[in-house]
């Protein structure tokens, strides 16, 4: 099965999924959610038993399209509440899939991006990657990914990313917990291959189980968190805040807050 914005492969009960539009930097787009769910079940319900996601070209996923950023500034209601329910469909399948999944990242993973690169079982990444929730600095806020954020590093730093929506190294995103490793890019494959065959050594019905296990914990409170990071969404993007900080991005300029 194709699909028009990325590849899957199989290959030695490993299932690799690579983002694969390099001239847009892998941007997010709908058509890149639906192709990434569709890769998904495909990996669900074939023989592999680990799944990789990668990017091609330089960039891992650099956030949303800047096509879809443009018309986002300007939809109605129901669209924006379509769209975050979109995504958060998304990072829940990846949050909940029931096999390990490595994410070998392999240049920027920005706003949406870093968080499909941090809700992998394992994140590795090159020297080179750059990782940040830049929301903020578009007049958004990075409601979805919050929810899965806050169980994985302490509220501090949560709050450091998602308040300056500063970027930082992988060598930082390793000291915060954020990211698993930090490998040599001429390695980063190989090295995504060495855990995956870690996992195909244990036994797959006690890999299931355990990460049944590990996402029944939290399950409920997960859903009804992203309920409520669902209506943020929304409210964020009818602000004029986020039609000026879109609008700024796209003219390469300095938004005019207007609360400033």
């Amino acid at each position: 099965m194709g699909y028009p914005t990325l590849t899957y492969q199989h290959d030695g009960g490993i299932a690799t999924i690579a983002l694969s539009v390099p001239e847009k930097r892998n941007a997010i787009s709908a058509q890149m959610i639906t192709d990434m769910l569709a890769a998904l079940l495909q990996a669900e319900e074939g023989p592999g038993r680990v799944v990789i996601i990668t990017g091609s070209g330089k960039s891992f996923c650099a956030g949303m399209d800047l096509d879809e950023l443009r018309h986002a500034a300007r939809q109605t209601q129901p669209k924006n509440l379509e769209d975050a329910r979109r995504v958060t469909k998304l990072f829940f399948r990846l949050h909940s899939f029931p096999k390990p999944v490595i994410a070998a990242v392999n240049g920027a993973a920005i706003a949406g991006g870093c968080g499909i690169a941090t809700l992998a079982d394992f994140t590795i990444a090159v020297p080179e990657a750059k990782f940040g929730y830049s929301e903020v600095k578009l007049g958004f806020i990075p409601a979805l990914v919050s929810v899965f954020l806050r169980r994985r590093l302490g509220d501090r730093q949560v709050r450091d990313l998602l308040l300056t929506g500063r970027v930082i190294d992988a060598a930082e995103a390793f000291r915060m917990g954020l990211i698993t490793e930090v490998v040599p890019a001429e390695k980063l494959m190989d090295r995504a291959r060495e855990i995956a065959a870690l996992l195909l050594a244990a036994s797959p019905t006690a890999i299931a189980l355990t990460k049944k296990l590990l996402l029944s914990f939290d399950r409920t409170a997960i859903r009804a968190e992203l309920e409520m990071a669902i209506d943020a969404n929304v409210e964020s993007r009818a602000t004029p805040d986020f039609r000026e900080g879109v609008t700024a991005f796209l003219e390469k300029r300095a938004p005019k807050w207007g609360s400033s």
